[in-house]
């Protein structure tokens, strides 16, 4: 399987968010005046424009989990249970680690001192966040058993909305990161609870109307997620243009912690799944869902907590930049190693 059960869009996601922070970075330097105004419509502290855009993006993805799908989660108990230990009690406990221990400590000679709690902060709320979507594009590129997808997504989602900020909020303590409750709750609200009671309800909806009405509304507004993605990170760049062009070097160093959080999650994800007993077609969606991020979220939770400017907002945007390739690669991975694993199921 290849990348040809990839849309256009998603084959090409890094190549677009290269154009977006060329063009972010353009614009922002040539109508600032423009760009500090689109900054300042703001209602309680949210940036309007951006909340319509972080809809827009979450919407369509959060209408492709089937909640009645958490019926199969008992059909694979230990993927299940590998897939959310790894998730929930590992990746962002380990992103926190190397964030203290890469920007804090080792990065923190060639990174602007006054961000250095922010971009560890982005890094948490990048992790803190399992993928929602892309997880089915992983998944289809594998093999992998498409119920256990579905039903392990709709699990995280299910415990997202309780534990997203609880754990966010303990992370950036422990990171001795102050943030006002009040802010975090608020963009649960707004980014995880709404939209997916909104999704919900529109899927309803179609599939009221039959299963060929969905599936045709699902391709007409699949690239609308991205298209909005790629947008809100132009208003990203077209305000973070200053601080990047000063310091072009932080990108590749925010990359560094993300990209060994991918690998290390992932490995130790397919071989808790092959330790005990499940299936390849199992193990793939596990590992590739517990090392792909929300980024969405992360990116709108930065944004609301943080503010455009900030450096967690930039740390997430490093997470949507590397997330294809990288996760290419993961999948590349598991499945030459196929062969592997199921000499393991074998020795059984």
């Amino acid at each position: 399987m290849g990348v040809k059960h990839m849309s256009r869009f998603e084959r090409y996601l890094t190549v677009w968010v290269f154009i977006c922070i060329v063009a972010g970075i353009g614009l922002g330097q040539i109508f600032p005046a423009v760009f500090q105004a689109i900054g300042h419509v703001e209602v309680a502290h949210v940036n309007l424009p951006v909340g319509l855009l972080i809809w827009v993006m979450i919407t369509p993805m959060l209408m492709k989990v089937d909640f009645a799908a958490l019926g199969e989660v008992r059909t694979h108990v230990k993927g299940i249970g590998v897939t959310l230990f790894v998730n929930w009690l590992v990746k962002p406990f380990s992103m926190a680690f190397l964030g203290w221990l890469f920007i804090r400590h080792w990065f923190a000679p060639w990174l602007p001192a006054d961000q250095l709690d922010s971009y560890i902060a982005g890094l948490i709320l990048l992790a803190a966040a399992p993928c929602t979507a892309m997880v089915f594009v992983w998944s289809r590129l594998t093999g992998g058993d498409p119920l256990f997808t579905l039903s392990q997504v709709a699990l995280n989602d299910t415990i997202m909305i309780f534990a997203f900020a609880p754990l966010v909020a303990f992370l950036l303590g422990m990171s001795a990161i102050s943030v006002p409750w009040d802010t975090l709750l608020t963009s649960v609200v707004l980014y995880i609870v709404i939209p997916v009671m909104l999704a919900q309800w529109l899927r309803k909806i179609l599939l009221a109307k039959g299963q060929q009405t969905f599936d045709a509304v699902m391709a007409k507004i699949g690239p609308w997620s991205i298209t909005a993605l790629l947008a809100t990170l132009v208003l990203l760049f077209a305000f973070q243009g200053e601080a990047i062009l000063r310091q072009p070097l932080v990108i590749a160093l925010l990359a560094v912690p993300i990209l060994i959080q991918v690998f290390f999650n992932s490995a130790l994800a397919y071989w808790l799944n092959r330790v005990v007993g499940e299936k390849h077609n199992v193990a793939c969606p596990s590992a590739l869902i517990g090392a792909s991020n929300f980024f969405e979220l992360a990116v709108a939770a930065a944004i609301s907590l943080f503010g455009f400017h900030s450096g967690a907002a930039l740390a997430t945007v490093v997470g949507v930049l590397i997330e294809v390739p990288v996760m290419l690669l993961v999948v590349h991975l598991v499945n030459r190693s196929k062969g592997w694993y199921e000499r393991g199921d074998m020795r059984r």
